[in-house]
């Protein structure tokens, strides 16, 4: 992960002959053509867009690693239900192994599916969802048609949905982060992007992710006429693991931590506990949807240990994926976050309403 954060973050950092950046933008434009062929595609009507029988909101992003994609399709989820509607949330289940048309990790009631089965994503929606099902499949209109009628569904969100064209829907909208909107400006591999700016005509609204202030400006202009809302991650409480009794986030103040997280951008949740005044003794970033095993835990106790650390700390979707490990868990600290909008959840929300 260090080699592709030089490649696409910092160029200078790698000779001038060095074959790597070239091979990977030639690769790049082939990934383009590649990209744009299959947009026209759809474009002009070649290939199907499907519709199904009920409102359809997407939230997704231009380029790969974490802008909160998760957390928001949380945030909208639980404000359909509260406003007396059925929201589904359908997932790709990127990380999963579970192969069928249409996987049922929650019913709204009970979650059936395990992390590794279903990805960690949709696990973490459907835990922090109760009264809404969350389905993961390579068809969203498949997964969609399946809890219009089998789970009461009446509205559908699609997570990471941006780039999944083949399902007509009533609101998109991308979330863009705001100190690398577009990251090096490169498409996959030379940089992070899945499209370019230019996707942007597709979407109905942008979500700025990392202004935690109304009227915060950005270090890069979005080319963008619509709406823009500005989104930033707040932290909700400090839970342990092992037993589940939950702090005010502010207790972590002056405290000595180990942190380790395997998300799309470490640095976010790094940035979070800094944000909290915590003392990090040790950081340690993973792959994202990384799998844990016994060997990176003990090497975890060990890190924590050598540095005097007083607390073990990571995500909530990262802890997803360690119940399994209970003598790690009950030494584990879980930072809960949730996303918040500067404007107003009820601003978007009132937005999105007016579309659907």
């Amino acid at each position: 992960m260090h080699i592709i954060h030089r490649l696409w973050y910092n160029r200078e950092s790698f000779h001038p002959l060095h074959p790597l950046p070239p091979a990977a933008l030639g690769i790049s434009y082939l990934f383009a053509g590649a990209v744009f062929l299959r947009n026209k595609l759809y474009d002009v009507g070649i290939s199907d867009q499907h519709k199904l029988p009920c409102p359809v909101i997407s939230v997704g992003n231009l380029a790969v690693g974490g802008t909160g994609k998760t957390p928001t399709v949380i945030l909208i989820a639980g404000m359909l239900r509260d406003l007396g509607m059925r929201p589904a949330v359908l997932s790709r289940g990127y990380g999963g192994s579970a192969e069928e048309s249409v996987n049922i990790v929650s019913d709204g009631k009970r979650v059936f599916m395990h992390p590794f089965a279903a990805g960690d994503e949709p696990v973490l929606m459907a835990r922090a969802l109760p009264g809404i099902p969350v389905l993961t499949g390579a068809s969203r209109f498949d997964t969609g048609s399946y809890a219009i009628s089998n789970l009461s569904a009446n509205v559908l969100i699609l997570d990471d949905g941006f780039q999944h064209r083949g399902l007509h829907r009533n609101v998109n909208i991308v979330l863009l982060d705001t100190n690398r909107p577009f990251g090096n400006g490169y498409m996959l591999p030379r940089g992070p992007l899945r499209e370019t700016a230019k996707a942007l005509e597709r979407a109905d609204a942008v979500i700025r992710m990392g202004i935690p202030e109304k009227h915060a400006g950005t270090t890069e202009p979005i080319p963008f006429p619509g709406p823009i809302f500005n989104g930033y991650h707040h932290p909700r409480d400090v839970v342990q693991a092992g037993s589940g009794v939950a702090y005010p986030a502010p207790a972590l103040r002056d405290r000595k931590i180990c942190a380790f997280t395997g998300i799309g951008v470490p640095e976010s949740f790094k940035s979070t506990l800094l944000g909290l005044h915590a003392h990090i003794q040790s950081f340690i970033p993973f792959p994202d949807h990384y799998r844990y095993k016994e060997h990176d835990l003990d090497d975890i106790r060990k890190t924590a240990l050598r540095s005097s650390a007083d607390f073990i700390i990571t995500t909530e979707k990262d802890a997803i994926k360690l119940s399994e490990y209970k003598h790690f868990c009950d030494n584990l600290l879980v930072l809960r976050t949730e996303i918040r909008i500067a404007e107003g959840a009820c601003t978007l929300m009132q937005w999105i309403k007016a579309r659907i």
